[in-house]
C-alpha cells in the first residue's frame, strides 16, 4: 500500500512540476509582457485575456489541491459588473478591475512561487525514486561506462564511484533514497499544495470582505425568499380556504332563508357547506404543513424526512445518524432543501431508487441525496420556487433553478451545496450546514 501511495505521489509530483515549469513560467512571462504593454495601449486588450488564463491555471491548481490533498483553497475574486460596458471603454474598465482585484494579484504572485519553490518541492517526489533506481543501476554495473580513467570517478551524489565497492555504496544510497521516497512523497505533494494555499488563500482582511459580501448576498436572498413565501401564503389563502369559507357563508345564508320554506333544499345546502368546510380545513392543514410540518416540530428532521419519503412514488431509503436536534430555522431549511432535492429526483431524474443520508460531524449537518437516475444535473438559473417545493427545472432539467434555490436556501445559514451528476448518473446532491446539536 505504501509503495502504491508513494508511486501515485511521484506521478502527481511530476505532473505538478511540469505544470509549474511550463504553465506557470509561460503565464508569468506573458503577464509581465502584457502589463508592460499597457501604457502603449496594446496591453489593455491582451491583459484581461492573459489574466483570465492565469485565473484558470490557478483554479485548476485549487481543484488538484482538493482532489489530491483534501485541501480547500477558496477563490475570492471580485465580481464583474452585471451589465459591462462595450467597446474600448469597457475593455479598459475590465482591465482595471482585474488589476485592482487582490485575488488576481495573488494569482500572479503565486506564479512566481510556483515556478520556483513549488516546482522544486514537486519534482523531489519523482526525483527521489528515479535517482534511487539510478543508484541501483550503478551498483549493477552501470558505473563501468560512466567512470572515466582520465576524468576520474563518477560521482553519484556524494559517493565517488570507481569500482564495485563504491558502486555497492551507490546502490545502498539509492535504496535509502527510495525508502525516503516511500515515507516522504505524500508529504512533499502536500507541502507543494501548502505553498499554493499560503499564497492563493486570502488574508484575514480578504476573508472578512468575502464573508461580508456573502452575508449581504444571503441576506438579500433571505428577504426575497420570505417575501415570496408571504405572497404564496396569501395567494393560497385567497384562492383556496378563503374562497371556500366565503362559499360556505353564502350557503349558510341561503340555508337560513330556506330552512322553513324548503327543508329539503336546505339539507342539500347544509351538506355542501359541510363539504366546503372539510375542504377548507384540508387546505389549511396543507398550507400549515408547507410552512412548517407538524412532524418536523414534534419529532425532528430525521422523522420528518422519513415521513416525506413515505409519500414519494419512488423507493426511498433514509439513514439518519443524529445525536440531537438542531435549531428550528436550520431544521426547517434542511427539511425543505431535502424536499426540493427529492422532488427534483422524482420529476426529472427518472430514478428508480433514492438514498438519503443525514449525519452531523465536525460541527456541520451533512445531508446527501443520491438517485440512480439519468444524471446531468447542474446548478444554475436565477430563481427558485420559494416555497420549499421543487421548481420546474431542477435536477436533469437543464437550467438547474431548483438546485439554485436549494443553494440560496442553504446560503442563508452559511451552508454549501455540491452536485455530482455525470451523464448517465448517478446524481448525488450533498448539503452541509454549520450548526450544533442540542
Amino acid at each position: 500500500m505504501r509503495v502504491r501511495t508513494a508511486s501515485a505521489a511521484a506521478v502527481q509530483g511530476l505532473a505538478l512540476a511540469l505544470l509549474a515549469l511550463i504553465g506557470s513560467i509561460t503565464l508569468f512571462v506573458l503577464t509581465v509582457v502584457s502589463i508592460v504593454l499597457i501604457p502603449i495601449g496594446v496591453g489593455v486588450f491582451t491583459t484581461p485575456a492573459v489574466l483570465g488564463l492565469v485565473r484558470a491555471h490557478a483554479g485548476r491548481r485549487r481543484l488538484l489541491a482538493a482532489r489530491w490533498a483534501a485541501l480547500r483553497i477558496p477563490a475570492a475574486y471580485r465580481p464583474f459588473p452585471v451589465d459591462p460596458r462595450g467597446g474600448i471603454t469597457g475593455q479598459v474598465e475590465r482591465c482595471s478591475l482585474l488589476l485592482k482585484d487582490p485575488a488576481v494579484r495573488r494569482d500572479v504572485q503565486w506564479l512566481l512561487v510556483d515556478m520556483t519553490a513549488g516546482a522544486v518541492v514537486a519534482v523531489l517526489a519523482p526525483g527521489l525514486i528515479l535517482h534511487g533506481v539510478f543508484g541501483l543501476l550503478i551498483a549493477a554495473g552501470l558505473w563501468i561506462p560512466l567512470a572515466d580513467a582520465e576524468n576520474g570517478p563518477y560521482w553519484y551524489a556524494f559517493v565517488p564511484v570507481e569500482g564495485w565497492g563504491t558502486g555497492t555504496l551507490a546502490g545502498l544510497l539509492g535504496l535509502a533514497l527510495i525508502a525516503v521516497a516511500l515515507w516522504a512523497n505524500t508529504a512533499l505533494v502536500r507541502t507543494h499544495f501548502a505553498l499554493v494555499g499560503a499564497v492563493l488563500r486570502p488574508g484575514r482582511e480578504g476573508e472578512l470582505e468575502e464573508r461580508i459580501g456573502r452575508l449581504t448576498e444571503t441576506r438579500h436572498d433571505a428577504l426575497d425568499t420570505s417575501a415570496a413565501e408571504l405572497r404564496r401564503i396569501e395567494r393560497d389563502l385567497h384562492d383556496g380556504a378563503q374562497a371556500r369559507l366565503v362559499a360556505m357563508g353564502m350557503n349558510l345564508g341561503a340555508i337560513e332563508a330556506l330552512v322553513e320554506k324548503d327543508p329539503a333544499r336546505a339539507k342539500e345546502l347544509i351538506a355542501k357547506a359541510r363539504e366546503s368546510s372539510a375542504e377548507a380545513l384540508t387546505e389549511l392543514r396543507d398550507l400549515v404543513r408547507g410552512i412548517h410540518p407538524p412532524v418536523l416540530a414534534e419529532r425532528g428532521l430525521g422523522d420528518a424526512v422519513r415521513a416525506l419519503a413515505l409519500r414519494l412514488p419512488v423507493r426511498t431509503e433514509v439513514d439518519v445518524e443524529l445525536a440531537g436536534r438542531t435549531g428550528a430555522p436550520v431544521e426547517s431549511a434542511a427539511y425543505f432543501a431535502v424536499s426540493e432535492a427529492l422532488t427534483n429526483a422524482v420529476k426529472h431524474a427518472g430514478a428508480e431508487r433514492i438514498w438519503v443520508d443525514i449525519t452531523h460531524a465536525e460541527g456541520s449537518l451533512r445531508i446527501a441525496v443520491t438517485d440512480d437516475g439519468r444524471g446531468g444535473a447542474t446548478v444554475g438559473g436565477s430563481s427558485a420556487s420559494g416555497d420549499g417545493s421543487a421548481s420546474d427545472s431542477g435536477s436533469d432539467s437543464g437550467s438547474g433553478t431548483g438546485l439554485s434555490g436549494i443553494e440560496r436556501r442553504l446560503g442563508t445559514f452559511d451552508g454549501v451545496l455540491a452536485v455530482s451528476s455525470p451523464a448517465g448518473g448517478p446524481t448525488m446532491v450533498t448539503m452541509e450546514i454549520p450548526c450544533e446539536l442540542f
